[in-house]
């Protein structure tokens, strides 16, 4: 078994060296393939830190997967057709700037989380899922009835997004962004984890009445984590957006959310690079076996209760089990 620092290391490089290996390979199938891992892991990423480090069981987290989409569309579609996005009480244009972009996609989702977060947080357990759920189900039948952005179509961008100094539009070249982007989205939530406020949360987690004894505030700490949860995966949604050069309402639909869950449970509830492992294997099964028969959900079906019922560290947890076992 691997110490799972070291799993970490080995899965962050396999992700790195497949796209490459591709570029050399004249393969840039598979380097897309390995950009939609990383943009559905950082996607996971901010639903693992509600999920896994604060135990809320957010079913609605495609809610700010699809804010952060159609910030992207919205914006893009408007400098796309040289027209204002809004002219009162000033004038505010479009852009293709990535890193504005993203800017707005993050603030707009953290916004969309803090409003969810605040109302849902109010409640617990099925409950909690539930409030949730119904937000993003909210969304997706306003954005079907929103003809000026596409409504049940959708919107199209015929152009990528500009980065200074880069080459959006070359495969590899937009890989690079999105596995920047992931690593240090890792980054910032192990040290997160880690800080006094990630202790709480877990704390909180474990044990609500003992840390609300102790003066811990649990409803603000789980709402700030909320908050910053939607935003990673706001940025997530961005980042697809431009990778399929389109947004629809699907970005809102409780599927969306339950794959998000689907690949935190694969790769390991809590585990730092549990989402970064389940996307890469949800995106390889859908890859071979939807190859073999449109209804390969049954297989993945099986792992996944394989997984439930047999490894409760998903995959992650499986490989490194004996150092936890040692610990």
């Amino acid at each position: 078994m691997l110490r799972e620092s070291t799993l970490n290391i080995v899965i962050a490089s396999l992700l790195l060296l497949v796209p490459v290996a591709a570029l050399f390979l004249d393969e840039p199938f598979f380097i897309t393939l390995a950009t939609k891992v990383a943009i559905l892991a950082l996607a996971a990423v901010g639903l693992n830190l509600a999920l896994g480090q604060g135990g809320l069981v957010s079913f609605g987290h495609a809610t700010f997967f699809g804010v952060g989409g159609y910030s992207m569309g919205i914006l893009a579609s408007h400098a796309q057709s040289f027209t204002p996005l809004m002219e009162v009480p000033f004038l505010i244009e479009g852009t293709n700037s990535m890193p504005v972009i993203w800017l707005v996609a993050m603030i707009a989702s953290a916004l969309v989380a803090l409003v969810v977060g605040a109302l849902s947080l109010r409640t617990s357990g099925v409950y909690f899922i539930m409030v949730t759920l119904a937000f993003g189900q909210m969304f997706y039948y306003f954005t079907i009835s929103w003809p000026a952005y596409g409504g049940e179509d959708g919107l199209s961008i015929y152009v990528r997004n500009q980065f200074p100094g880069l080459n959006t539009l070359d495969p590899i070249q937009f890989f690079g962004i999105c596995y920047v982007i992931l690593m240090l989205a890792l980054l910032f939530v192990s040290r997160l984890n880690n800080s006094p406020f990630g202790l709480a949360l877990a704390g909180a987690r474990q044990n609500t009445e003992r840390a609300q004894t102790v003066g811990i505030n649990t409803y603000r700490l789980r709402l700030v984590a909320f908050v910053i949860s939607g935003a990673i995966t706001g940025l997530a949604g961005a980042l697809f957006a431009d990778l399929n050069r389109f947004v629809s309402p699907t970005m809102f639909s409780w599927h969306t959310s339950g794959e998000i869950m689907i690949f935190i449970i694969l790769g390991g509830v809590a585990r730092l690079y549990g989402p970064v492992a389940g996307a890469a294997l949800f995106i390889v099964l859908e890859h071979y076996l939807g190859g073999l028969s449109e209804y390969w959900h049954i297989y993945l079906g099986a792992i996944l209760l394989f997984v439930v019922l047999f490894a409760h560290g998903g995959l992650i947890g499986t490989l490194s089990k004996k150092e936890r076992r040692h610990a």
